[in-house]
């Protein structure tokens, strides 16, 4: 039995997980995977979109995603388990729900890592160009698998450093840009990040919100915390101030850089939105142009290093996924046990999905392109449940206690109008994938439940 009552599946000592992680281990995982400067290289399209409001986009977007963190860390509380979102609906809504939660975070949670390793094959053939990318983005795999395969707490002691590593890369670009700033001054308004450049016109509520509807994709990844609740030394309250601890992190950083290079950005967001070629690179030349090339290599080496260690702390909760839904029998049996609380099995078979993916991209010049545009309709459909999980929870099964209609209906009714709203803007490629990747989790369903059906029979 979990800390209040709920039923953990049974497992002997060959499925069962290793308690090991503290608080400062869970933060370190959720920062890991949502790398503390993911705003680079979504920069530009964001300052062109919002006309200018590009801190104030990830205000927004940071109070957006609150809803899930929030209904995160309630879920948590009453279903500890390593299976996250996925458990959470079995439990709540039903097992076929809880399948649909699972095989949906599944998309997210084995293709963004793919994107991570691909970027820092690309990064690392920037550096070393006489080595093809697609060996460096398999090399990546390779290191990360074997670091997650070590165990989950000396992989969340190397990533601590990388972080750390990271952390210290943006405090260097702070500091400079304060310098540059104090000395030079700011090329755009000193409140142009929260009202707008006014290059575009007077200030457009509407193209804030359209643009938040991409920044809330640089915080995926935090959920990936939930993923380790079987592994947390301390209880589950544990678990849930690490998710709402690594949201409110991620926001101030993302803000603040933001924030810095907007005001640094000598280009208008009307000249970025006329030349799209430009947006990807915006925030670097921006730091190019004011600062100089040093902080820009260096900016571009620490990106390479934290997108490999996303891609680890991904795996690894790809790996608890595949692991706590075979453990549910909605997956073979063999991806449930572990060796010495280690979930090996399911972490080779997420490590196999995931290097094939990403050196499919790593070989073709649109992969970037197709793999970014497919892995957020996962998470997004995954997050709607959860939202749907705590009402049917508290407010129809009544099963924590006394109803609170705003934590238990206002909260997740408005998360999930959130994470519906970008689902709707999503294009049209993504929901095509998502609907597909849907109908084959359904047939695998189906394929298992007969098969069940039949045994029993037998």
């Amino acid at each position: 039995m979990s800390d209040t009552g709920t039923a953990v599946p049974r497992a002997d000592g060959h499925h069962t997980l290793r308690r090991s992680l503290g608080f400062r281990d869970l933060v370190v995982y959720g920062l890991l995977f949502i790398a503390p400067m993911a705003p680079v290289g979504v920069f530009g399209t964001l300052d062109a979109r919002s006309h200018g409001a590009v801190a104030l986009v990830y205000v927004v977007a940071t109070v957006a995603m609150a809803f899930t963190a929030f209904s995160y860390a309630q879920m948590v509380r009453v279903v500890p388990q390593a299976g996250s979102v996925f458990a959470y609906a079995r439990v709540a809504l039903g097992g076929e729900a809880g399948f649909v939660a699972g095989w949906m975070a599944m998309l997210d949670y084995l293709l963004i890592p793919a994107v991570a390793y691909l970027f820092s094959g690309i990064a690392m053939e920037a550096l070393v160009p006489e080595v093809s990318r697609w060996v460096w983005t398999a090399l990546a795999v390779v290191l990360t698998t074997l670091l997650n395969l070590w165990g989950v707490r000396v992989a969340a002691r190397v990533g601590f450093l990388v972080l750390a590593m990271e952390i210290v890369v943006l405090l260097v670009f702070v500091a400079a840009a304060t310098v540059v700033l104090a000395r030079d001054g700011a090329e755009r308004a000193w409140l142009s990040p929260l009202s707008g450049d006014g290059s575009q016109g007077a200030f457009a509520l509407s193209a804030v919100i359209g643009a938040v509807s991409v920044a809330v994709l640089s915080y995926l990844g935090f959920d990936a915390i939930a993923s380790f609740a079987e592994e947390v030394t301390g209880g589950s309250e544990k678990v849930a101030r690490a998710v709402l601890s690594c949201l409110a992190l991620a926001g101030v950083l993302f803000v603040a850089q933001t924030y810095l290079v907007a005001v640094l950005e000598p280009v208008s967001s009307a000249e970025l939105a006329a030349d799209p070629a430009r947006q990807g690179s915006a925030f670097y030349d921006a730091v190019d142009v004011s600062v100089g090339t040093w902080l820009h290599d260096l900016v571009a080496v620490g990106k390479a290093v934290g997108a490999a260690f996303a891609a680890l702390a991904g795996q690894a909760a790809a790996g608890r996924l595949l692991f706590a839904m075979s453990r549910d029998r909605r997956l073979p049996r063999a991806l449930s046990r572990t060796d010495a609380g280690v979930p090996r099995v399911a972490l080779l078979c997420a490590a196999v999905v995931t290097l094939v993916a990403a050196v499919w991209a790593a070989r073709r010049d649109d992969g970037m392109d197709h793999l970014v545009s497919v892995v957020d309709i996962g998470a997004l459909t995954a997050f709607t449940l959860l939202h749907a999980s705590v009402v049917g929870w508290f407010a129809v099964r009544r099963r924590g206690g006394p109803v609170s209609w705003w934590r238990h209906v206002l909260v997740p009714v408005l998360g999930a109008v959130i994470t519906v709203a970008v689902i709707v803007e999503a294009s049209a490629a993504a929901q095509v994938v998502g609907a597909v990747w849907l109908a084959v989790g359904l047939a695998v369903a189906a394929v298992r439940r007969g098969r069940r059906g039949s045994a029993a029979a037998g």
